[in-house]
């Protein structure tokens, strides 16, 4: 079983950075990629970036240019360090293990997520 960690969400103003953490921890031995997805208030969830353990790496589009997705994949860790911070970006951001098989694929484990919060 996986046991996912998320931290280091918060508030912070516009133009403003945050960089969050996540450990998996268990069973990690079949996780070759991880991920962040991300839910606002009354939106659907959507992923924001992820990373393979062979280097590939996706983001959307909204994200492109100011978040940077890097992990160690030794530790089963993976960071999103997050830049130029907009209020569009509040929501909620889980981190979730995966498979990576041309895209992302996450597994079921997912974090218990942390509140980003962006105001103007």
């Amino acid at each position: 079983q996986v046991r996912i960690v998320e931290s280091g969400g918060g508030l912070v103003q516009a133009g403003q950075s945050l960089r969050l953490s996540c450990t998996a921890s268990g069973t990690t031995n079949l996780i070759n990629a991880m991920g962040w997805y991300r839910q606002a208030p009354e939106k659907e969830r959507e992923l924001v970036a992820a990373l393979s353990y062979g280097g590939r790496i996706i983001y959307a589009d909204s994200v492109k240019g100011r978040f940077t997705i890097s992990g160690d994949n030794a530790q089963n860790t993976v960071y999103l360090q997050m830049n130029s911070l907009k209020p569009e970006d509040t929501a909620v951001y889980y981190c979730t293990s995966g498979h990576w098989s041309g895209t992302y694929y996450p597994t079921s484990r997912w974090g218990q997520g942390t509140r980003v919060t962006v105001s103007s």
